[in-house]
This record gives C-alpha cells, sequence and structure tokens, in this order.
C-alpha cells in the first residue's frame, strides 16, 4: 500500500477517535466538576490542560469558563483537535481514500461528518453537553461497528486499527490526568466519600463502570480503579490494552509486508513496560508522573509509525 493511502486510514481512525475521547474527556470534567461547590473554572481549566490545548485555548480566551471551553473542544472548527475539525478531518481522509473503504463504512463516516456538522454549528449550552457527548459517541461508535462488520482483515484494517489505538492509548491516560489536576479541597479528603466519587465518575466516563464491578464487586477504592484503567487487558480502553493491540497490529504489518521497522520495537517496549510494572510501583513514583510519561511515549510512537510507513499526506 502507498505511504499516502496508509496515512489517510491511519488519520481517519485517529480523528475519529479523537471525536469520542474529545466528548469523553468533556464527560469527565463535567462529572468531577459537580462533585465540587467551588472552583468550576479551575475544573474547566483541567479539561483543557489534560487535552493538551492551554496554548491554543489561551490564544483565542481569557478565561477557563464552562461555555468557553466546551466551544473550544466542541465546536471552535481553528481549533484542530475540537470534535467538529476532527469530525471534518475523518471524512476528507475517508473520501480520498473511498475505494479502499466498504460501502458501509464510508457511508457510516458520511453519516456522522453532516449529522455532528449540522449539530456543533453554533455554540452549545452546557445544559444540553450530556446529549451532544453522548450522541458524538454513538456516531463514532457506528463507523467502527461498520468496520468490524464488514472490512477484511487486511493491512487497510491494520492500518485503521492502529489509528485508533494509539489515538485511544493517549486519550486514556489525558482521561485519568484529569483527575490529577481536579484538586480536592483539602488534602484530607483523599481516600474519602468525594475523592471515591471523583474516580467513579472516570469510571462512567470512559463506559467502564460496569466492568469494574464485575471485577471488583466490593467498595470503589482508588487505586484498584487505576489499576484497572491502565493495567486491565480485558478492559478495552485500558492502556495495556491499547498498547498490546497496537504491537498486535503492528506485527500483522510486519508479516504482510515483511519488513520490521523501528516502531515494532518501541511498541513492543511499551506494552512489555506495562506488563512488567504493576499499580503499587505506578502509585510511588506518581500516577500523574506516569501518566505524562505514557503521554509522551505515545507521541513519539505516532510519529515513529509515521516515519516508518511514510505517511506522506
Amino acid at each position: 500500500m502507498l505511504g499516502s493511502s496508509a496515512g489517510r486510514l491511519y488519520w481517519m481512525f485517529r480523528n475519529l477517535e479523537r471525536c469520542e475521547n474529545t466528548a469523553r474527556l468533556l464527560e469527565a470534567g463535567l462529572r468531577l466538576g459537580l462533585t465540587r461547590s467551588s472552583n468550576r473554572s479551575d475544573d474547566w481549566k483541567s479539561v483543557i490542560t489534560s487535552a493538551g490545548a492551554s496554548l491554543n485555548f489561551l490564544e483565542r480566551h481569557d478565561e477557563f469558563g464552562s461555555e468557553q471551553v466546551i466551544d473550544f473542544l466542541l465546536c471552535d472548527s481553528s481549533h484542530p483537535g475540537s470534535v467538529l475539525s476532527s469530525i471534518e478531518g475523518a471524512r476528507t481522509n475517508a473520501r480520498i481514500v473511498r475505494t479502499a473503504l466498504t460501502r458501509e463504512v464510508w457511508e457510516a463516516t458520511n453519516e456522522a461528518w453532516m449529522s455532528l456538522t449540522g449539530l456543533l454549528t453554533e455554540p452549545l449550552d452546557v445544559r444540553d453537553l450530556s446529549h451532544v457527548l453522548a450522541h458524538v459517541r454513538q456516531e463514532s461508535a457506528n463507523v467502527r461497528g461498520a468496520l468490524h462488520g464488514t472490512m477484511m482483515r487486511n493491512d487497510i484494517y491494520d492500518f485503521c486499527r492502529l489509528g485508533t489505538f494509539v489515538e485511544r492509548a493517549d486519550n486514556t491516560a489525558r482521561i485519568l490526568d484529569v483527575k490529577y489536576y481536579l484538586l480536592l479541597p483539602s488534602a484530607d479528603q483523599v481516600g474519602s466519600r468525594l475523592d471515591n466519587v471523583q474516580w467513579e465518575n472516570i469510571l462512567r466516563s470512559i463506559s467502564a463502570q460496569r466492568a469494574y464491578r464485575w471485577r471488583n464487586p466490593g467498595a470503589m477504592n482508588p487505586r484498584d480503579i487505576a489499576d484497572f484503567v491502565i493495567f486491565d487487558r480485558r478492559m478495552p480502553r485500558s492502556l495495556a490494552f491499547c498498547f498490546s493491540k497496537i504491537s498486535d497490529r503492528l506485527a500483522y504489518l510486519g508479516t504482510a509486508y515483511d519488513q520490521r521497522h523501528p516502531s515494532h520495537d518501541r511498541a513492543e517496549a511499551l506494552k512489555g513496560r506495562l506488563g512488567s510494572s504493576d499499580i503499587a510501583a505506578v502509585f510511588d513514583s506518581g500516577l500523574h508522573e506516569f501518566l505524562q510519561g505514557c503521554i509522551n511515549d505515545t507521541a513519539a510512537l505516532g510519529q515513529q509509525i509515521e516515519t516508518d510507513y511514510q505517511f506522506a499526506i
């Protein structure tokens, strides 16, 4: 496959996953903010910081108000990470490589683009946010379902899934990192009911509350929640699951093309690092520092994949 076509497929699904994960990041901030009685601007600042968009945001806004943050991350076409920009990027890439996709995948992508661009053309009220975020997640799921149900398992599929899991690993780490920025009113409340509610809301925001309950039928525990979201290979949004799938897809491409690249080694190293660590070591070294390391490593891996497979787009 031409590198440009591979890059279009990869970024098509990175953009689709980014739509969903931006919605999940906003939901995490919204849910966590509801547990606090003050400093709401700090809550929304934490969402922008975790999204890695502080500089771009401050070029356009002077304060971290709810309306400004919601509009910036959902509707601002000048921000490349907004949902509106991401769905536009996904549809543009899909149109260019349309012959590599099944009719069902193309139609689901085009319908998602039409639906979301119609929904996000005007600034949104925070009272409508939950409905809008659910709709964004559903449109992303529709395209993913079409991919799973109709695409051959070949190199086209591998590049699509690579884009999904590179983006998902980055965003799972960012959603967890929201908890770090949403500082509790007092250090005395660490381990309190308020602290546990905030951790539970993290699970809700990544659709993992029921799965966590199946594995941990007892009371919510922050350490167990972090362990589940980082290390449980059965949970499709955990970091361990994402890095495992990235490594698998690169291995399939290595076999198909009879080539091994530096990105293969990077992916295996990240997978192995999670396999040889545990939650006790993470908390000892600092959860925020660990998550920042994962975000940086994922970005470096994504760059290496683009270099190795010559994504000239």
